[in-house]
C-alpha cells in the first residue's frame, strides 16, 4: 500500500531562508523503507492560524493519507504546532506521542517536554514530530512499525487491529 504523505516544517528561521530545513528531509529519509508518495512539502513560520489553515486545507483536499509535521512542539512561546493540530482533529491518538516520548526519554531527558500530538481528521493521520533532525530520526523509529497499519485502518481497512 502506497501512503500519500506530506511534510510540513514549522520554523520561523527556515521559512525566512535563514536556516536550512534538515528535519523535513530527515522524515523522508527515515521512512524510505515504506512505500511513500511524498505529495506535499512546505515550510511555514511558527504561526498558529497559518498552520491550522494549511493542515485543514491539506486534509480537506483528500490527496494525503498522512501529514508529518516537524517543529513547534516544545514549550517556547512560539511553539504552537500542537494547538494548531488539535484545532482541526476529529480525534486524537494519544498513544503515539506517549510512545515517542517514552522511547526517547532515556537518550534525551528533555524529550518529555515535547507537547506533540497525533490524531485524525477525516481520512488523514496527522503526527507532530520535534524540530531537530536527530529527534526526528529517533521518533521515526517508533512510527515505522505502525504507520502502514494506522493509515490502512483510518482509510477503512476492516482487518484485525491487533491491540485494544
Amino acid at each position: 500500500m502506497s501512503i500519500r504523505a506530506g511534510v510540513l516544517t514549522l520554523s520561523d528561521r527556515s521559512s525566512r531562508g535563514e536556516y536550512e530545513d534538515k528535519s523535513g528531509p530527515a522524515i523522508k529519509e527515515g521512512l524510505a523503507s515504506l512505500d511513500m508518495d511524498w505529495v506535499k512539502t512546505l515550510i511555514l513560520p511558527d504561526d498558529e492560524p497559518l498552520i491550522t489553515e494549511t493542515l485543514r486545507k491539506w486534509c480537506d483536499q483528500g490527496d494525503v493519507d498522512l501529514i508529518l509535521t516537524t517543529g513547534g512542539t516544545g514549550p517556547a512561546p512560539r511553539d504552537r504546532t500542537p494547538e494548531a493540530t488539535r484545532a482541526i482533529l476529529d480525534f486524537e491518538i494519544p498513544g503515539i506521542p506517549e510512545a515517542m516520548r517514552y522511547a526517547t526519554s532515556d537518550k534525551v531527558p528533555t524529550s518529555v517536554l515535547t507537547r506533540a500530538v497525533a490524531g485524525v481528521k477525516g481520512n488523514t493521520v496527522i503526527i507532530n514530530l520535534p524540530g531537530s533532525p536527530k529527534a526526528v530520526r529517533e521518533n521515526i523509529e517508533v512510527l515505522l512499525p505502525i504507520l502502514e497499519h494506522l493509515v490502512a485502518k483510518v482509510k477503512g481497512d476492516p482487518g484485525e487491529c491487533g491491540a485494544v
